[in-house]
Order: structure tokens, then C-alpha cells, then sequence
């Protein structure tokens, strides 16, 4: 059965109406205090399969950067990967897997087939911290593993980007396009590791799931925005960023000028566009959260209608950015979920 999304902190909707495209609160507020436990969003019906459950245990510790909350101050990963997934039938299994790119662990994970990562071509501190433990326990043989290290982890399948860097490995290698989305990725790797039909329903759970998420939040009425602080620089991401890409899957519309596919750089000229009824905003980096800080507390910044109204939140930039798969997407989701509507303080 695939596991419900759970949301422990509760929402609070706030009567509200749109004025030029900016929430205005009312003077009557009608809150409504929903604690929806998390770990998936069912689909009726489905069973056999999970999906990830995209987080554990939550402290919910207010935290504040420059006013703004942050959606999830404290979270740790102890749920990110999803079951074991099964075999397409009369294919045969494979038993030893090895990752030349970090990013391609996230479909391994959703796939519920950590245990079966021999051996990943990276530095520890390069596996994406939000697949928890399961994944960030596995053995690492460096970024430039030597000849013995790549052989010696008897590899049947070996997954990356660069088909050049499985050679040294002696398993089958198995390529990816960088240049496919996200999901493509994930059926890419799905098919490669046996799993095809897995593949394909659980990416249809997470779009059912995401769809009803919307639905409930009213989220078709909402436009978002994203803001990405760098270290000196900001940028509007687009509808094909990770992000954007989930809040579409749920429905939520974004402001005319942030509806471009790509990454949009912030200036003087066109700093407004990235107001909207709520910002999402995230820092690279610490440099970045310094410069994002003093943008935040600018009369410019200020002056739009969602910072003025209290309505910016802060979120991970690893994994609203960084985070490319199926064991990312249920975390987005979940912090739109806990945030979308929620009043400010």
C-alpha cells in the first residue's frame, strides 16, 4: 500500500481575497487547523508498490532568516527510500550496483534498492544528505577511483552520466541523458535495473498524489513564486526548474512573469517579477543566505506585496534545486503542503 503523505505541523487558512494578483487578508480570519500525519499521500486503490515516504521524524523549531520562517527548520531522513521494488517479470535481477554520479542515487533510493549500491564513484560528502542513511552509509571509492577499487566491487550494472566512467568497473553500464527530465531519468534507470513496470507506477502514484495535494490546498488559485539567492547574484527559477516542476505536478500557478522554462537573473529593471501571492526563496550557500539576507531586508524587497504581507518562506535549496528524482519530490511536496496556505505570523 502506498504510504500517506503526513504533515505534522498544522495549516492554517486564513480568509483571504486577491487584489492584483497580491493575498489580502480579511478582517474576519476563519482558521482551520488540520495536523494531516505525513510519509505519502495515498492512492485509493493502488497497492503492492511505495513510493518514498520523503522524510522522518520533524522538529518543528521556529527558525527565521531576515523575517521570512524557514517551512522545515529540522528534519531528519530516516524514510527517503522507498521498498524494495520487484523485478519485471521474466527479467532477470540484478544483485550489485555502482553509481558514477551522486544525482543517480535518488532513482536507486526510490526504487528501494540502496542495499544493493556496491559501490559509488564519489567523496562521502557528495551523496545527497536528504536520502538518509540508508544511502549515505554505502561505500564510497572516491571521485577518481583507482582500477582495483572499481573492479573490486564486482559491479553487475554500473549507472552515471559518462559512459567512459564505467568502464574501469567491467559491469554493464547503464547511461543516462543529463539532458531528460527528471522523470525521464527515473524511467531510464527503472528500465535498466529490470524494473520498467515499477518505474512507471511509481512515478504515476506521485503524480496522483501531488494532484490531490493541489486539489486540497486550492493551490490552482495560488500563483508562486521562486526566488534563488546566490552569493552576490538572485535569480527567478523557471517552470522546468526541480521545483518548479512539482509545483506544477500539484496544480499551482505561477505569476505571468516567472511562466519561462529557465532561470530568469533578477535586476533592477525587472526586480518585481518576483513578487507573487507567496515566495519561495532558497540560498546556495552560505555566502548566498548573507546576500540574500541584506536583499530581504531592502525597501525594494519590502515594497512587493508577498514580503510586505509576510508571505516569503525559506527552503532547502539541495533539494528544491539539487534534489532530481523520485525520493526528492515527496519532500518538496510535503513543505508546500505544511506552507501553501499557511498564515503568517
Amino acid at each position: 500500500m502506498i504510504h500517506d503523505i503526513r504533515v505534522q505541523s498544522a495549516l492554517i487558512t486564513i480568509g483571504r481575497m486577491q487584489v492584483n494578483g497580491i493575498f489580502q487578508r480579511r478582517r474576519a480570519v476563519v482558521s482551520v487547523v488540520a495536523v494531516i500525519a505525513v510519509t505519502a499521500l495515498a492512492a485509493a486503490g493502488c497497492g503492492g508498490s511505495s513510493i518514498p515516504g520523503g522524510e522522518g521524524t520533524i522538529v518543528t523549531t521556529t527558525t527565521r532568516i531576515a523575517g521570512a520562517d524557514l517551512v522545515t527548520p529540522e528534519r531528519a531522513f530516516d524514510a527517503s527510500c522507498g521498498t524494495e521494488s520487484a523485478v519485471d517479470p521474466g527479467k532477470p535481477d540484478i544483485d550489485r550496483i555502482a553509481v558514477t554520479d551522486p544525482a543517480l542515487l535518488d532513482a536507486v533510493c526510490a526504487l528501494g534498492l540502496q542495499t544493493r549500491v556496491v559501490a559509488i564513484a564519489a567523496e562521502k560528502a557528495a551523496i545527497p544528505r536528504y536520502l538518509g542513511p540508508a544511502v549515505t552509509s554505502r561505500p564510497t571509492i572516491g571521485s577518481q577511483p583507482s582500477a582495483d577499487a572499481a573492479r573490486g566491487a564486482r559491479a553487475d550494472v554500473v549507472i552515471g552520466y559518462d559512459a567512459s566512467l564505467a568502464a574501469p568497473f567491467g559491469g554493464r553500464a547503464l547511461t543516462i541523458d543529463r539532458t531528460e527530465s527528471w522523470q525521464d531519468q527515473f524511467a531510464a534507470v527503472a528500465d535498466g535495473l529490470g524494473r520498467s513496470d515499477e518505474g512507471k507506477t511509481r512515478l504515476d502514484a506521485f503524480a496522483a498524489q501531488a494532484k490531490r495535494a493541489g486539489a486540497r490546498l486550492d493551490a490552482s488559485h495560488t500563483q508562486v513564486g521562486l526566488v534563488r539567492f546566490g552569493a552576490d547574484s538572485e535569480t527567478i527559477e523557471g517552470t522546468n526548474s526541480y521545483a518548479g516542476t512539482i509545483l506544477s505536478a500539484m496544480g499551482a500557478q505561477r505569476p505571468a512573469s516567472q511562466r519561462q522554462a529557465g532561470a530568469v537573473a533578477v535586476t533592477d529593471d525587472n526586480f518585481t517579477d518576483a513578487d507573487a501571492d507567496i515566495i519561495y526563496v532558497s540560498f546556495t550557500d552560505t555566502a548566498a543566505e548573507k546576500h540574500g539576507t541584506s536583499v530581504m531586508k531592502s525597501d525594494q524587497w519590502l515594497d512587493m506585496g508577498a514580503p510586505g504581507w509576510g508571505r516569503v518562506l525559506v527552503v532547502t535549496d539541495d533539494i528544491w534545486y539539487g534534489g532530481v528524482g523520485l525520493a526528492a519530490a515527496p519532500i518538496v511536496m510535503d513543505d508546500v503542503i505544511r506552507s501553501l496556505n499557511r498564515s503568517s505570523s
